[in-house]
């Protein structure tokens, strides 16, 4: 068989140098040649604290970050971590916050390239410049040019070289008798100039996206996080001290190329070229990598349906997210073009970061308490600075954006409202994140289950249908080895009538249930089939079902269902519908046919169940005498001048999807359709088989309510034995619902 998707995993060929270059080629960039002359003018001298204090809260981001990274390590960095752990709402704000942000800071690096290129021609328009370099490095990652990143590295050498040059000489030049006074305008300056500076420190979140790559994360994600904050940010510090020690603060403040006019000072005109390439150099950087993060926040938004796939649409040739691209491009070149000024893109870049890294610290907190199963980090903040550190954390980046000027709170207010906005216009009806919060209110009971057989939960109310559920949770438990059936009945009085008179007065109904469960018994009894019983009198069957669930800790349900629901139902609901959109576990939802299981076959699709519904096919036809299995997908059909072969692309499909869970190749024969319309297509090549099993979709309730979903039309027009089956899914408490949990202790 050939390789497939199944069988790849990413290599971990990073280790902590290789991580560690990463993040410092990220984080020395356009900020150390451009920001100089700002910081001295709001801050004089004092303007090197402000770096300090970037560089501390930078740590401290740090430190959560590589938590969340080797905890959860997916394409998106603060955004998949924030979507994760606090839901779509905060994912869609974060997601447009960092994108803004990208784009503020992508225009304030090209204006400060085309401050520097004033060195060789003093009139040259900075405006004009900056658009040209940024319509270039738009186009260049449109053509997704490979040289780029070898070039980086280069850069990455070359800028290291001329900062440590520039301080090697530099440090021996000052005037100390400058620095008095060291803080002529007060540390309301310093502080907001920090969330000036802070443009410079968004870079090292580029190691937490690499996550998956890196060699003993637990170890090494941190300490390069930690390492390529602390580089920088004594770089920042130290180019601060010398710019301001060798030149007057007053021209410092006025100078478009600050650094080069600094090294021109001991260095000669030699010196102020060295710099003026190496900010040419770090704006250019800095600009692609923000372009590049801006692509790649798109990507992880469509994935998770806060954006549009459109915007993720990858070009035909060039094999880049171009749509993405070319509007990320297009609003840089307008920030650009309309003249926003230097201090307001990087103030604007800044607030965005402050606030995505606010809620990074948040998530920590959440992720911690809310103890989801698939988050289990190799890193953790160690005990004796949890909560400290994302406590401070949070409230450190919340002080730095109180001390922004009132127009950049305007606008990165303006950026969070654009996505809150969407989110209630767009992604609330296609984001699939729950937030967790509710569960870090009211964190679980995360104890093992009193059992280790896995358990099996079937709700009975027809005797012609109860022995084919109790057969069918036979099949399932057996690939289990010693599992155990429980057997519910419900038997539901109205609000307005107490249980206690429900026992009382309902004899005949009580009767029936009693049958009922007796019937369960034996049926299991002759099938040699372990089962328990349980009978509840309730006000609401569903909810009864799930409280069993829970206090069963069940690995599965198995609920019968008719096929077809009255059109009242789709609309308003019924006790399927809350069973299966609140129930955890595994659930199998069955539809008796009218012949015994013999002829399986099996729909294959690309949904989240359907490798599901291969492994239950596997379990009804090992468990079945001489059954059959048939593995059948639809594939569209393709053009005459198509490379793509529809039949092969459906062998793969289920070739792949069986090989994801055992499947064997030798067990199963395979069944390849052609057609422009898959449900259709479906309808008619069941009919041969007894027994259809497919995966659930995840149609939204509209689309459901107007035409139904595949499976469910499959049920009502099919009379095979039909076998809906959906995986375990964990479904976290709202914030009401962990308030409420929360006082109720």
């Amino acid at each position: 068989m050939s390789d497939t998707p199944a069988d790849q995993e990413l290599a971990r060929d990073l280790g902590f140098l290789e991580a560690y270059t990463i993040g410092v080629g990220t984080m020395i960039g356009a900020g150390i040649f451009v920001l100089p002359g700002i910081v001295a003018e709001n801050a004089g001298p004092a303007g090197m604290i402000s770096f300090l204090i970037g560089g501390f809260v930078s740590l401290l981001t740090a430190l959560s970050l590589s938590e969340l990274a080797t905890g959860m390590p997916k394409a998106g960095g603060s955004y998949y971590y924030v979507n994760r752990a606090m839901g779509s709402f905060f994912g869609s704000i974060v997601g447009w916050s960092m994108w803004g942000g990208l784009m503020f800071a992508t225009a304030f690096y090209m204006l400060g390239f085309g401050q520097y290129l004033t060195f060789f021609y003093g009139n040259m328009p900075v405006a004009a410049s900056a658009l040209v370099m940024a319509a270039m490095l738009v186009g260049i990652n449109y053509r997704g040019v490979k040289e780029v990143g070898a070039f980086q590295n280069i850069i990455v050498i070359l800028l290291i070289g001329c900062i440590l040059v520039f301080l090697s000489f530099g440090v021996f030049n000052i005037d100390w008798d400058v620095f008095q006074p060291f803080n002529p305008s007060g540390w309301g300056a310093v502080a907001a100039t920090a969330a000036t500076v802070y443009v410079s420190f968004v870079g090292f979140e580029v190691i937490a996206t690499s996550a998956e790559e890196i060699k003993n994360p637990g170890r090494n994600l941190p300490l390069s996080m930690i390492a390529s904050v602390l580089t920088p940010t004594i770089f920042y510090v130290f180019v601060m001290l010398v710019s301001t020690g060798v030149l007057p603060v007053a021209e410092l403040a006025e100078s478009y190329i600050p650094v080069a006019d600094v090294a021109r000072e001991y260095l000669g005109p030699i010196g102020a070229l060295m710099m003026v390439l190496g900010a040419v150099l770090a704006t250019v950087s800095s600009a692609n990598a923000s372009i590049l993060s801006a692509a790649r926040v798109n990507f992880a938004m469509g994935r998770d349906k806060i954006l549009t796939s459109w915007l993720n649409k990858i070009h035909s040739q060039y094999r880049t997210p171009f749509r993405a691209i070319l509007i990320t491009g297009a609003v840089i070149l307008g920030l650009i073009a309309f003249g926003v000024g230097l201090e307001t893109l990087a103030d604007v870049a800044s607030f965005s970061f402050l606030v995505t890294y606010m809620l990074v610290h948040v998530a920590v907190i959440v992720m911690r308490r809310a103890q989801p199963e698939d988050y289990d980090p190799d890193f953790k903040i160690p005990t004796w600075a949890y909560p400290t550190i994302p406590i401070v954390g949070a409230i450190s980046c919340l002080v730095i954006v109180t001390q922004m000027r009132p127009m950049v709170l305007f606008v990165g207010t303006c950026i969070i409202l654009v996505g809150i906005i969407w989110y209630l216009a767009y992604a609330i009806r296609h984001a699939t994140k729950p937030s967790l919060v509710g569960d870090a209110i009211a964190a679980r009971d995360r104890s093992p289950a009193p059992s280790e057989r896995y358990r099996i939960v079937i709700p009975i109310a027809n005797p012609k249908t109860e022995q084919h559920l109790i057969q069918v949770g036979g099949i399932i438990g057996s690939s289990f080895g010693d599992a155990e059936i429980v057997a519910l009945s419900v038997l539901e009085v109205p609000q307005q009538t107490s249980l206690e008179q429900g026992i009382q007065f309902e004899d005949d109904r009580i009767k029936r249930q009693k049958e009922l469960l007796d019937n369960a018994r034996k049926t299991a009894q002759d099938a040699g089939i372990g089962l328990r019983t349980r009978a509840l009198v309730s006000h609401s069957v569903s909810s009864s079902v799930l409280n069993v669930l829970k206090e069963e800790r069940a690995q599965h349900l198995v609920l019968g269902w008719s096929g077809k629901r009255k059109p009242y139902q789709h609309i308003l609901g019924s006790n399927i519908d809350n069973i299966v959109n609140n129930a955890e576990c595994e659930i199998s939802l069955v539809k008796a046919g009218n012949d015994p299981v013999q002829n399986i076959v099996v729909l294959v699709g690309t949904g989240p169940n359907s490798a599901l519904a291969i492994k239950r096919g596997q379990d009804f036809k090992e468990n079945t005498d001489d059954a059959t299995l048939t593995l059948l997908t639809v594939q569209e059909p393709t053009g005459e001048d198509s490379a793509v072969d529809p039949q092969q692309e459906g062998k793969g499909l289920i070739s792949s999807m069986a090989h994801q869970v055992g499947v064997d190749e030798n067990s199963y024969s395979s069944k390849v359709i052609i057609s422009d319309d898959v449900r259709q297509a479906l309808l008619d090549n069941i009919d041969e088989y007894d027994t259809v099993i497919i995966g659930a979709t995840r149609s939204t309730a509209v689309r459901q309510a107007l035409f139904g979903s595949i499976p469910e039309e499959i049920g009502e027009k099919s009379d095979a034995n039909v076998i809906i089956t959906r995986g375990r899914e964990y479904k976290p408490r709202t914030v009401t619902e962990g308030i409420i949990e929360r006082l109720s202790r």
